[in-house]
C-alpha cells in the first residue's frame, strides 16, 4: 500500500500534494466559490480535496443527497473526531440527510471488540457527545453495522464482482490478513452505498467526509458503483477530503495512544496538563523567539486553534501574525488556549447531561 494510504494505521501523511495527485483527488479550494457559507475547515484548507463533490453542490440549493460517515467504537472520542461530527452539523444545515454507521463489525474485525462493548462505547464516547457538540441525531439514520441486514445483504451481493487481486492491490493485505479483516472493505463499500437503495430512496448523489487516510475505502466504493450501475442504478460516492489532526507529539491522534490524544470526556485539568506538554513551532529560547518569531505552521497548539477553538477567521490570522512577529511566545499562546479549552469543555460537559436521556431512547430504538 502506498505510504500514507492505510485505514488502519498509525501515521500522518507528509505529503498532501503528492496524495492528491497520485490518488486523482482534485482541490477544493477551486469549488470554494460556489459553497455556500463554506466552513471554516473549507475556508482554511484542512478540507482540502474531493472527488465529485459538484454533484452534492447541485442538490445542496435544493435536492435530495445524502451524507455517510461512520465511528468506530473501539476507543474514546477525541478531537480527530469532532472535526467529521463538525462538518455533519454544517451538512445537515444544509439538507443533508446523514448517515451515521456504527462500525461494531470494523472495531470486532480490526480491534477485537466485543459487540456489547462496542455498543457501550458508542454510547457513552460518540453519541451522546454528538449530540451534545450539535449533531440532531433523532432527524440522522444512525444503525450498527452488527444489526443492519440491508448493509450485510448489500455487502454479500456486491462482493460477488470484486475479487481478492482488486482488494490486494487497493489495500496492500498480505497472505498473514485473517478473513473477517480481508472481508470488511466490503462491509464498507455497502456503508457507502446503501442510502442509494430503493428503501431509502434510491440512487442519488452521496459525499464521504473523510480523513485521506480514509480513501482505499472511496475507491474501492467507486469501482464497485461502477460494476453495478446498471443493477442498482449507483451513482458514484463523492467525497471529501480532510487533514488528519496530529496529537500533541506529531503523531495521528488515536485512541490507541491516550498520553497524546485529546479526548472530549477527559476533564480541564488533564488537558490543561497535556497542552503544556504539546509541541510547538517555537524558538529554543524566550529571547530568540522575540527576535525571530515562531513558525506556526510546525505547531500544534496553532493547529488546534485552526482547527477547533478559533472560530473567526480574522482572530486566527491575527494569531498567526503575532506569532510570527514574536510578539508573543508559547507559554502565553497556551495560556490563551487553555482558558478557551477550559470553557468548550464545561460547556460540552453539560450539555451531555441534557441529550443524554434523549440518546439513551435512540439507542434504545436502534439496538434494543
Amino acid at each position: 500500500m502506498p505510504e500514507g494510504l492505510d485505514p488502519w494505521g498509525m501515521e500522518v501523511p507528509e505529503d498532501y500534494a503528492r496524495l492528491m495527485q497520485e490518488f486523482g483527488i482534485r482541490p477544493l479550494e477551486e469549488l470554494l466559490p460556489s459553497i455556500p457559507d463554506p466552513p471554516h475547515l473549507m475556508r482554511r484548507g484542512v478540507i482540502f480535496g474531493h472527488r465529485d463533490f459538484e454533484r452534492v453542490l447541485e442538490r445542496m440549493g435544493g435536492g435530495r443527497y445524502a451524507v455517510m460517515t461512520g465511528l468506530m467504537p473501539s476507543g474514546r472520542m477525541h478531537l480527530g473526531h469532532k472535526m467529521v461530527v463538525d462538518q455533519l452539523i454544517w451538512y445537515q444545515r444544509k439538507g443533508g440527510e446523514i448517515f451515521l454507521c456504527v462500525a461494531d463489525m470494523e472495531a470486532f474485525s480490526a480491534r477485537g471488540i466485543p459487540y456489547d462493548l462496542g455498543r457501550k462505547i458508542a454510547f457513552e464516547e460518540y453519541l451522546v457527545n454528538c449530540e451534545a457538540l450539535g449533531l440532531e441525531l433523532e432527524r440522522c439514520r444512525v444503525y450498527f453495522q452488527s444489526r443492519s441486514q440491508q448493509v450485510q445483504g448489500l455487502a454479500y451481493s456486491l462482493a460477488r464482482r470484486v475479487n481478492f487481486s482488486e482488494v490486494r492491490a487497493i489495500y496492500g493485505f498480505s497472505g498473514e490478513t485473517h478473513l473477517s479483516h480481508l472481508y470488511y472493505p466490503m462491509i464498507d463499500v455497502a456503508d457507502i452505498l446503501h442510502p442509494q437503495l430503493e428503501e431509502f430512496g434510491g440512487p442519488r448523489p452521496t459525499v464521504v467526509p473523510v480523513g485521506v487516510d480514509q480513501d482505499p475505502h472511496l475507491r474501492l466504493a467507486r469501482d464497485v458503483a461502477a460494476k453495478f450501475s446498471e443493477e442498482y442504478g449507483f451513482l458514484p460516492p463523492s467525497s471529501t477530503y480532510h487533514r488528519l489532526m496530529r496529537d500533541l507529539f506529531g503523531g495521528k491522534m488515536s485512541s490507541s495512544r491516550p498520553d497524546s490524544a485529546l479526548f472530549l470526556t477527559d476533564p480541564p485539568e488533564v488537558w490543561e496538563r497535556k497542552l503544556w506538554d504539546a509541541l510547538t513551532g517555537g524558538r529554543p529560547t524566550a529571547r530568540e523567539q522575540r527576535e525571530k518569531g515562531g513558525e506556526p505552521s510546525k505547531c500544534l497548539v496553532y493547529e488546534l486553534c485552526m482547527y477547533h477553538f478559533a472560530p473567526e477567521d480574522r482572530e486566527l490570522l491575527e494569531l498567526k501574525e503575532r506569532c510570527e512577529r514574536g510578539e508573543i511566545i508559547c507559554g502565553e499562546c497556551k495560556e490563551e488556549l487553555i482558558g478557551r479549552v477550559k470553557g468548550f469543555l464545561r460547556e460540552l460537559e453539560e450539555r451531555r447531561r441534557e441529550v443524554r436521556p434523549g440518546v439513551e431512547r435512540l439507542l434504545r430504538r436502534i439496538s434494543p
